[in-house]
């Protein structure tokens, strides 16, 4: 016998891609939609001109600093050094004259709202609050009124730089023959 071959005839079939379709419709607009685009920021700068120089230097900007010692606290200028120095001690602070000296500054500087506490290492926590709590608003008298006014309400705090200690040694005498 032999075999006879038989015919196959094949009928083309169709490829069904309506699911990969179905995956790029969702897909391309969320890639879009969550794509970080690269921007470009220009930032403008207004340099001062040469004739610029002198009206910065006419202009003062106060840089506060009190530095809390264990014996005194010392107000001053970042730029320009000791305005004033409270001797103080663990018992007895002279919170007024303190006050006023503040309420003084901020009458010259009324802008400024910034003051930063440099603090020794053994000053303690209550000694912190109590000074944050003068440096920021004060109680002023005004002809029959006290009004709480604001002083410094910004506060950075840091650490006080440390004394500098004048070794003035006395020089021994050698007797020469």
């Amino acid at each position: 016998m032999r075999l006879g071959r038989r015919k196959h005839i094949e009928d083309t079939v169709e490829l069904n891609i309506t699911a990969f379709m179905n995956l790029m419709v969702i897909l391309v607009p969320f890639l879009l939609i969550t794509a970080v685009f690269s921007r470009i920021t220009v930032l403008e700068l207004n340099l001062p001109g040469p004739s610029a120089k002198s009206q910065l230097e006419e202009k003062i900007k106060l840089q506060l600093e009190l530095v809390i010692r264990e014996n005194s606290f010392d107000i001053q200028d970042a730029s320009l050094g000791l305005i004033k120095r409270f001797k103080r001690s663990a018992e007895k602070t002279n919170w007024k004259s303190f006050t006023d000296l503040l309420v003084e500054i901020k009458a010259r500087f009324p802008e400024e709202k910034n003051i930063t506490l440099l603090l020794e290492r053994k000053i303690d926590y209550k000694t912190l609050i109590k000074v944050m709590d003068h440096v920021r608003s004060a109680d002023v008298v005004q002809v029959f009124e006290v009004q709480n006014i604001e002083l410094f309400p910004n506060i950075s705090i840091g650490d006080a730089p440390q004394l500098e200690v004048s070794t003035k040694s006395t020089p021994s005498r050698v007797k020469t023959k």
